[in-house]
């Protein structure tokens, strides 16, 4: 595992907890916002094992997809569950108020949580 793999999987059980206590305490917006954000940096981690970086969020979302999940090195679904955080996190930070609610945040967070053991799974084996 990288130096930078592992900044980013840090970064990533930081924004897991912080959804998880936002979840709890009814902010569901940050939340999922939060989520998002460990997804995100999970797929950064992954990328990052394969010598790939990228400045936007729609551009690592497009290479985790096209260098993890069509190849099959992840499951399929978890490409689907990061572009899906996007859209939740897009709804809870630019839609109306109240539009996320109670399940898609209960939903994200543990999407998110999945997606981290993963990572974390997955870079250690690759790393061994």
């Amino acid at each position: 595992m990288t130096e930078d793999q592992r900044d980013f999987l840090v970064q990533a059980r930081g924004r897991v907890s912080a959804a998880r206590l936002l979840l709890h305490q009814g902010f569901l917006e940050d939340a999922v916002s939060r989520a998002y954000y460990a997804m995100l940096y999970a797929a950064e981690a992954f990328l990052e094992g394969d010598g790939l970086a990228f400045s936007s969020h729609s551009a690592v979302i497009s290479a985790f997809g096209q260098h993890f999940a069509k190849t099959g090195r992840v499951p399929a679904g978890y490409h689907r569950a990061l572009i899906k955080a996007e859209e939740i996190r897009r709804r809870g930070d630019y839609g109306p108020f109240d539009e996320v609610t109670q399940a898609d945040a209960e939903e994200q967070v543990t999407q998110a949580e999945r997606f981290l053991d993963l990572a974390s799974r997955l870079i250690e084996e690759r790393s061994a």
